[in-house]
């Protein structure tokens, strides 16, 4: 597998990130010295530890090393899974969840909301409702239990509890041998003590009939507003998140089986990592995308990329994301499996488009259509030892030349080609009266202008134009079509870094170990009263939602025997003019606001925000000013990969990195194409299309009129020549 360096030295690892995607486990290795190199294996849905395992193997072996005598001196080990995720895309959950809520807020979870009934959609299906529907409810409509209770918006008790109600539903829902029992009532993150109160009683009858189950309050875990999302998020995490806790000791126990002395860290959605005992696990659902986020983030601070869009493609999906000023946005209410969600979540776009994406002609249109089913983990009919029976767009690569069958995986996956041509030949050619090749370009072409449409549809729908970002394409696929899915779009440049298919299992490396916790405001501001009287009254309730946040942040870290004095606390809000619709998000330059210069501050904070993300006319501090939500961040520093750093040599490959030459289908044409070793190029070398750049995680393809360049950091710059 790559590496940063050449040389064979004794080696100590300390670093090891771990991305589990749809298909493909990729391992992230790192030394005491900053050097790394990288690894892969399929992934192991059914046990994640065995994936895990096979794929640090393998990393281990490009340095000649066992497991048994190297996790040892692990100092970080970070895991990103998808269990979690494929519960929830799959609505299947060896647990059983039942829900107490608000009397005739029954049916929120079958109604949902108008944008969840198309989420998952393309634009074309969003438009006509007899064209989509709402998505299947985690949980069964009598699973539900109403009880008559209401608190109003401002935390005022409206009705009283009504304490029959609950024990009535909670009996009724043991009786149906629940799991865990969800209560989620309304605007109980302004008021909690009805939630508490049920949580209360609950518990007093789990304890007479000597149950197990265990109460989970909304206030407790995503104390946010919007109910359904709040509902959503709380029964996922009861659905999925608890029951993937198995998965994640499994993954802690593989670590310490083989002498691991560390505690293994997930990924989270808000882009730090957590302890796998976290409280609020359902943060870490959607996790080894935002390690690629996070570490192009940390590769473009240290390599003085501050715009960036972040492409990522695997198996099963694409995924894109925007940096800038080497940051991101926060998504507060994301999508995830059809889901609305309240949590906090790097934001990002993905569609279902992959390398293992199946291919299949529309008899109705007859169109070549794919997805959004994928092959995950099987790759496609090429792939002999597996049982898929359905093209996907990996045997179109090794239909077309572009693929290697005898080195696919490092020739660890045995590949077929003419398996491959003959399948494509019955399900996709003939039925569309086309030769084989032809049809497998057609469905190179198709998947490469979608994505290119999706990710020019990302940018310019942020409000900005490609020619002011650089475009960085990872994932085991990425390199595959990079050319593909930039082509036109004007991009300050392209770059493909050399470790591209475990660039997410390196972002998780480069992390902090960090907690985050939100809560619901309605603390406003009034234009019309002194500081010291605003300060006294909204900026002493904000510093109380700040401290009791914290002292949530504490607790966490205290698992991991991490001290107050340790942790690096920040401070958020999410604020708006009196009577706006819409929040922006800023960074809070104090960590109390109960003192009129300290609240004067945060004032003068939001103003540039809003004056930068509007203008100077759009401001209306004469409105006054409403603090909807507040946040907390907790973050501990922990050691992070080193970008490599080698000096450049002549533009000529060295005779190492040349391999047998092979025929290739380029737009129609078999062209002798030039094949290199990924690994073998030096910085300063230059390669020109067409040419394939064969490595052990990923082939890096170049077509006619494309040329690239290595720079000191083991990072391709690939440009359009014609």
């Amino acid at each position: 597998m790559a590496t940063s360096e050449d040389e064979d030295t004794d080696r100590s690892p300390e670093v090891l990130s771990i991305d589990a995607g749809g298909t493909m486990t990729d391992t992230f290795l790192m030394d005491e010295g900053g050097e790394f190199t990288i690894g892969k294996a399929k992934t192991t849905p059914d046990d994640e530890s065995r994936g895990f395992v096979n794929s640090s193997e393998d990393a281990l072996d490009d340095w000649g090393l066992d497991i048994d005598e190297s996790f040892p001196s692990l100092t970080s080990t970070v895991y990103s899974g998808t269990a979690m995720l494929n519960r929830l895309v799959e609505r299947e959950s060896e647990v059983n969840v039942g829900v107490l809520t608000t009397g005739g807020m029954e049916d929120t979870l079958r109604m949902g909301r108008g944008r969840q009934s198309y989420t998952g959609y393309s634009y074309s299906d969003r438009l006509h409702v007899n064209t989509h529907k709402h998505p299947e409810p985690l949980i069964e409509r009598d699973m539900i239990r109403g009880v008559r209770e209401r608190i109003d918006v401002k935390g005022n008790e409206l009705v009283p509890l009504y304490e029959d109600d609950v024990r009535e539903g909670v009996k009724d829902l043991l009786d149906r041998d629940v799991d865990h029992i969800v209560v989620m009532f309304m605007h109980s993150y302004q008021n909690e003590s009805h939630e508490r109160r049920t949580k209360e009683l609950a518990q007093e009858i789990i304890d007479a009939q000597d149950a197990e189950t265990t109460v989970m309050l909304s206030s407790e875990y995503y104390p946010t507003l919007k109910e359904l999302q709040r509902l959503n998020t709380t029964v996922a995490e009861a659905y999925a998140a608890e029951p993937s806790r198995e998965q994640l000791t499994n993954v802690q126990e593989a670590v310490d089986d083989h002498g691991g002395d560390i505690g293994v860290r997930v990924m989270a959605s808000h882009g730090g990592t957590i302890d796998i005992e976290a409280n609020e696990l359902a943060r870490t659902m959607i996790s080894g995308p935002i390690g690629g986020m996070i570490g192009a983030n940390y590769f473009g601070r240290q390599t003085g990329y501050e715009n960036m869009v972040c492409t990522d493609i695997g198996g099963t999906s694409f995924d894109m994301g925007i940096i800038i000023d080497n940051d991101w946005e926060i998504d507060y209410n994301p999508e995830m499996a059809r889901l609305l969600l309240t949590l906090p979540m790097v934001n990002m776009e993905s569609v279902g488009a992959g390398t293992g994406s199946y291919v299949r002609v529309n008899p109705t249109f007859d169109t070549i259509e794919l997805g959004p089913e994928s092959a995950g983990d099987q790759v496609g009919v090429s792939a002999v030892e597996t049982d898929v029976d359905t093209v996907t767009v990996t045997d179109c690569h090794v239909a077309m030349g572009w693929i290697d069958p005898e080195n696919f995986l490092g020739g660890d996956m045995p590949i077929d080609r003419a398996v491959a041509e003959r399948e494509i030949r019955e399900q996709v050619a003939t039925p569309m009266n086309l030769g084989v090749h032809e049809a497998a370009q057609g469905v190179v072409d198709i998947l490469e202008n979608k994505l290119r449409n999706d990710l020019e549809a990302v940018v310019t729908g942020a409000g900005y134009s490609p020619s002011n970002f650089k475009c960085l394409s990872y994932g085991g696929g990425g390199p595959v079509h990079t050319a593909g899915y930039t082509r036109g779009l004007g991009f300050d440049e392209v770059l493909v870094p050399e470790f591209a298919a475990a660039f997410s299992a390196f972002g998780c490396g480069a992390a902090d170990y960090e907690y985050r916790y939100d809560q619901t405001t309605s603390i406003d501001i009034d234009p019309n009263v002194s500081m010291e009287e605003a300060a006294d009254t909204a900026g002493a309730r904000l510093t109380e939602v700040w401290s009791n946040l914290e002292e949530k942040i504490v607790d966490e870290f205290s698992n991991s025997n991490i001290g107050r004095d340790e942790i690096d606390f920040q401070y958020h809000i999410l604020g708006q003019y009196q009577g706006q619709l819409n929040s922006i998000d800023i960074t809070s330059p104090v960590a109390k606001a109960n003192e009129p210069e300290k609240l004067e501050q945060l004032l003068e904070t939001f103003e540039a925000g809003y004056r930068r993300q509007y203008s100077e006319e759009a401001r209306s501090p004469e409105l006054g000013h409403t603090i909807t939500q507040a946040s907390v961040r907790g973050v501990q520093n922990v050691t992070k990969p080193k970008i490599p750093e080698e000096e450049p040599v002549g533009p000529e490959p060295p005779e190492a990195a040349f391999k047998s030459p092979r025929n290739a289908y380029w737009d129609g044409n078999w062209l002798e194409t030039r094949i290199y070793d990924l690994h073998e190029l030096e910085p300063g070398n230059k390669v020109s299309g067409p040419a394939v750049l064969e490595g052990a995680a990923t082939t890096f393809v170049l077509p006619p009129e494309y040329e690239t360049h290595l720079d000191r950091h083991r990072v391709h710059h690939l440009k359009h020549t014609g």
